[in-house]
């Protein structure tokens, strides 16, 4: 057991001021305090607002981040605290956990995450690798899944949807792009070495899953010094769609259309290619993808 930090940033998600999620952030609050923090909560109207919020409390000394939310909280906690020994832990609350769920925290039930939070706080923080995507001279960091193929243009299209709000927007926006299914042509360099390849999907995996489940990666680790390159090669629309239930139950990985491997640093150019990192958008190939090992302290 360590010494539990006294200073923590509860940093909430501004869409969490509405729906089943609304009290999540105050509760959080409100249990590490009666555990006996020092609890700053940061709460603001917007992400951008708040992401200013938490770059100056960390800059103001805190021992420990929370942050309350899905996978877009998380990636604005590896934003920041990447690459220093600032913990973070996480109370999921969003539309997609797939960090969260990677590190074994439990989802669907506020409860049992407080639990398991208070439990970590006062444990050694885990040590886990970080995703470094280096796009048209900026620098972004994730923990889970850099998506660059079909799963990236639903996330692009969902985006540009102002109605359903939700998980039934991707289902849409899925239904979208599955009618606009196409191969596209991947310029590559794996590891130094340049290939050339025609896919459907690629996405370079830290964590074992995306859009809330998707098992892309089943055996990937969040601390092996190593990011999974997944590759579906050109399919049709029929046995795409025979293919992704796969995905769900990590049973895709044996198909001939499909390829894992292990790899530390991944470079792709693509036309008409939008890549997101964790759910958050990144901009047009081409970018550059980098394992760096053990950035990241996190209590999971």
């Amino acid at each position: 057991m360590t010494q539990p930090p006294g200073r923590i940033g509860v940093a909430i998600n501004p869409q969490a001021s509405f729906g089943a999620t609304t009290d999540v952030g105050p509760r959080v609050v409100t249990t590490l305090r009666q555990d006996g923090y020092e609890v700053v909560q940061l709460a603001e109207a917007d992400l951008e607002g708040l992401r200013a919020s938490v770059v100056r409390e960390v800059a103001n000394g805190l021992d420990a981040l929370v942050v309350v939310g899905g996978d877009g909280m998380v990636s604005l906690a590896v934003s920041i605290v990447h690459g220093t020994q600032l913990p973070f832990g996480i109370v999921p609350s969003g539309t997609g956990n797939d960090v969260a769920k990677g590190l074994g925290i439990p989802l669907g039930d506020t409860e049992a995450a407080l639990a398991h939070l208070r439990d970590a706080l006062r444990k050694e923080p885990r040590v886990i690798d970080a995703g470094r995507v280096r796009h048209a001279g900026d620098t972004v960091w994730f923990a889970g899944v850099l998506s660059a193929g079909f799963d990236a243009l639903v996330n692009e299209r969902a985006n540009l949807l102002r109605w359903p709000r939700g998980k039934r927007r991707y289902t849409i926006a899925l239904l979208v792009e599955l009618l606009r299914l196409r191969p596209r042509t991947y310029r590559l360099v794996v590891d130094g070495v340049a290939e050339t390849v025609d896919a459907v999907l690629i996405s370079v995996a830290n964590n074992t899953s995306i859009g809330g489940g998707m098992l892309i990666a089943p055996d990937a680790s969040l601390d092996d010094g190593q990011l999974d390159l997944f590759i579906v090669r050109p399919v049709s629309r029929l046995k795409f769609l025979r293919l992704f239930p796969k995905v769900f139950s990590g049973t895709h990985t044996g198909l001939d259309v499909v390829q894992l491997r292990r790899v530390r640093s991944v470079s792709l150019e693509a036309d008409g290619v939008t890549a997101y990192a964790d759910g958050e958008r990144v901009g047009p190939l081409p970018a550059q993808v980098d394992v760096i090992p053990a950035s990241l302290r996190v209590f999971g």
